[in-house]
């Protein structure tokens, strides 16, 4: 694991897999800067994410947190066109690679959502965790620990306890859009 981080600024990838070490979303993003929560990293408008048999360009910007807890990624949507707010992406291993131009997680199916609106906060993706965790054989003490955070980051994201409030992520939105980053090379 790497403990050089490029210069905000400098575009790189964020790489995710599944626990079968099968390749899963690869994302266009250019490194921010971290704070007391760890890690920033964005990716602005146009930036395409692609996994095997699907792709999409970024309909408005948005940035993740990588946490040095290292079991989840927070993305923050600005301007979302279905009002998808918040993204948490609950992982194993979530870090940087040996690359400082690459970050990289093990994708655990489990996700907290917020979407502005009527529906709200809630935990994504049970049924896909059920089936992954039988199939894959997720090790007991991983399962215990990511269903109690799932839990607490649905909780957090609700109360908006920071860095899960808007202010935080707003900071590194408005960061990510004064940059004006073009697409990467």
């Amino acid at each position: 694991m790497s403990t050089q981080r490029p210069e905000p600024g400098t575009p790189m990838t964020f790489q995710w897999r599944k626990w079968d070490d099968a390749p899963h979303w690869r994302h266009e993003c250019v490194y921010l800067g971290s704070d007391a929560w760890g890690d920033w990293v964005g990716q602005p408008r146009g930036w395409r994410s692609d996994r095997p048999g699907a792709s999409f360009i970024a309909e408005g910007p948005n940035v993740t947190l990588v946490p040095p807890s290292a079991d989840f990624a927070f993305t923050v949507n600005r301007d979302h066109p279905r009002g998808l707010r918040v993204y948490i992406d609950l992982g194993w291993q979530v870090r940087w690679s040996g690359d400082p131009l690459v970050a990289v997680g093990i994708d655990m199916d489990l996700d907290v959502v917020r979407v502005e609106g009527e529906r709200g906060t809630w935990v994504d993706d049970r049924d896909e965790w059920a089936e992954h965790r039988v199939r894959f054989g997720y090790p007991p003490e991983i399962v215990t620990h990511l269903e109690a955070l799932a839990l607490t980051l649905e909780s957090d994201v609700r109360a908006q306890r920071a860095p899960y409030n808007d202010a935080t992520a707003d900071a590194w939105l408005d960061r990510l859009e004064a940059l004006g980053a073009g697409r990467p090379a």
